[in-house]
């Protein structure tokens, strides 16, 4: 398997096309929500990761030949399958059941807080007075959202069960995000996306067969069929092939601001097509994880003192 080639200078486009995903990431908790609504979490995720495998595999084919993989990059694959697609995929579909697609997608963007305040506490990565305000704030603001504003539901036990699946979204993608370190020794990023999408289909497939799910679908209308289509290629092989080139022409850490825009786009589409209405607290909530996540980030790029900055951009 072929390396990742070396960055190519960032241009107008990557940034058109980073907005652009951010906007389809969001749409796919949308996409997501009108899927479920018709068909089981398990047999939509299955049906999504084939469409999106294959066009990943295409890619991977064209641009870097056929995969010769060895076993231990195998078994980083499948690490980063069951973590980032087949279990995240089971939090964040059966999730959608039970919670409104715009509040799911504010608690989710807790995710880069989860990451940093894994990388201090598992890899002893540094922690600075302003990162961990971040993570604090960004940490708080969840509370308010999964909480629709009163956080002493939490300590009375009447977070739902829909809260908590989104919050495990998370961590897997926490999960997902340091076993993918270990990927990047000798893959590139579009063959670790195809290995992982291969492996957690593969997951998701048996366990669809298993629940008898898989080709039940013959109630489901062209609704939730586009649905499925949209999150298969637009929203996994598209967007994710689009954000891997990102991180390669500008890094990661100019790459992830981007991120913050997906839950404002999944609240405002879920508005306009769902008609979704959260209230001022889950909102306010909102406001603060991002915030919290901005915070984190600025104080993640900072060199530390007497450091010279080497961000890494592939």
């Amino acid at each position: 398997m072929k390396a990742a080639s070396a960055p190519a200078a960032a241009t107008p486009a990557t940034y058109v096309k980073l907005v652009a995903t951010a906007v389809v990431w969001g749409a796919t908790w949308i996409a997501g929500r009108v899927a479920v609504s018709e068909a089981s979490p398990l047999a939509v995720a299955s049906w999504r990761f084939l469409l999106a495998a294959l066009v990943l595999g295409t890619l991977v084919v064209i641009h870097e030949g056929w995969p010769r993989w060895s076993l231990a990059e195998w078994l980083t694959l499948a690490a980063m399958g069951a973590s980032g697609i087949f279990l995240y995929n089971l939090c964040f579909l059966y999730g959608l059941k039970l919670i409104e697609a715009g509040r799911g997608a504010l608690v989710v963007a807790l995710t880069p807080a989860v990451v940093a305040a894994g990388d201090w506490l598992l890899f002893g990565a540094p922690m600075s007075p302003m990162k961990a305000a971040g993570i604090g704030v960004a940490m708080f603001g969840c509370l308010v959202v999964v909480t629709n504003g009163d956080p002493r539901l939490l300590f009375t036990g009447q977070v739902g069960l829909g809260e908590w699946l989104i919050i495990g979204c998370s961590v897997l993608w926490a999960v997902y995000t340091f076993v993918g370190r270990r990927g990047t020794r000798s893959l590139s990023p579009l063959a670790m996306t195809f290995g992982a999408s291969v492996t957690g289909w593969l997951m998701l497939t048996a366990a669809a067969l298993l629940q008898g799910s898989l080709f039940s679908l013959a109630g489901t209308t062209w609704h939730a069929w586009s649905a499925i289509v949209f999150l298969g290629l637009f929203g996994t092989a598209l967007a994710f092939t689009w954000y891997a080139e990102a991180v390669q022409r500008i890094g990661p850490t100019r790459s992830a601001v981007f991120i913050n825009l997906v839950p404002v786009s999944a609240v405002i589409l879920g508005a306009l097509l769902l008609d979704e209405r959260l209230e001022v607290a889950v909102l306010t909530g909102g406001a603060l994880v991002i915030t919290g996540v901005i915070i984190t980030n600025q104080a993640g790029a900072r060199p530390a003192a007497g450091v010279k900055s080497k961000e890494k951009t592939a």
